[in-house]
């Protein structure tokens, strides 16, 4: 069987319309519709159903998806054998939270560009919902995730770091210059600007905050680090961020840290998916992800 037929099947899968899935392969439209009708013609199934909203996967779609990506993995394996004695090379795709990719990352790729420079990192900010769903598809090849504790059956997630995090504030706030360190009912008749739900130590903020008997904090949330940070030092409120997005302003005074409750570092773990092989370029990435992170 033409493995090309079987890449065009769950680039499609993934993104769930022809139009994106030839986009991504560089492909006229009619050349993805082509590879599908042959495959289906080969197998003697339907593998998807036609929808005004794009492509759906059906039984059989599905059932043929993880065998599919096997037999793509095998070939991988294969090709990386063959060109093992040269230089590491390939496209990799890293899912991270908006404040990683903004503070932490860019130096790994530079790191990466002088030590590798046939690898190619392709950064994409997301939560860790997104990251895990991105590793299921095959879109992304590694994945940074801020939690505690993960639990996904098909999805690996080992700690590699962690990032301090910081409550501030603009210097003019009410809070920035106190005697004594404010406590959470105090907090919780504050306005705050975090990060979108699904950030973990921005949601558990919002749930110690509404906590609070007769609490009532005015959240509002953000998917950027800018905009947060942005609205905090024009003095709109208080903001929980990692040290590394706020230390530059830190410096400049444009932001001063509130003395109130301690948070604990937020935990930084490296995802990838636990059934698919790992690329030799990925597998750079990833030690380089981790040597980064490790303190």
């Amino acid at each position: 069987m033409d493995t090309r037929l079987l890449r065009t099947f769950t680039v499609l899968a993934r993104t769930g319309g022809f139009t994106a899935a030839a986009a991504e392969l560089h492909l006229a439209q009619s050349t993805v519709t082509v590879h599908i009708r042959t495959l289906e013609r080969d197998l003697g199934v339907r593998l998807f159903d036609r929808l005004p909203g794009g492509a759906l996967l059906t039984d059989s779609g599905r059932r043929l998806l993880e065998r599919a990506e096997e037999v793509l993995d095998a070939v991988e394996r294969l090709r990386a054998g063959s060109e093992e004695r040269g230089a590491v090379r390939g496209r990799v795709v890293v899912g991270s939270p908006e404040s990683l990719c903004a503070s932490r990352l860019p130096g790994v790729v530079a790191a990466l560009r002088a030590s590798h420079p046939e690898v190619d990192v392709h950064l994409y900010a997301a939560g860790t919902e997104e990251c895990v769903a991105g590793l299921r598809s095959g879109r992304l090849d590694l994945a940074l995730l801020l939690e505690e504790e993960t639990d996904f059956p098909d999805v690996t997630a080992e700690p590699v770091g962690r990032e301090p995090l910081a409550l501030v504030c603009a210097p003019g706030h009410h809070l920035a210059a106190r005697e004594r360190a404010a406590d959470w009912p105090e907090l919780a008749a504050e306005s705050f600007f975090l990060l979108e739900e699904g950030c973990s130590y921005s949601d558990a903020l919002a749930r110690r905050l509404l906590d609070v008997p007769d609490g009532r904090p005015r959240l509002t949330r953000f998917g950027s680090v800018d905009a947060a940070r942005n609205c905090v030092a024009a003095g709109l409120g208080l903001t929980l961020l990692p040290l590394t997005t706020v230390a530059e302003h830190l410096r400049q005074g444009r932001l001063v840290e509130v003395d109130g409750p301690a948070f604990p570092d937020a935990p930084v773990r490296l995802a990838r998916h636990r059934r698919r092989w790992t690329a030799p370029a990925a597998r750079e990435v990833a030690r380089a992800l981790a040597r980064a992170l490790d303190g």
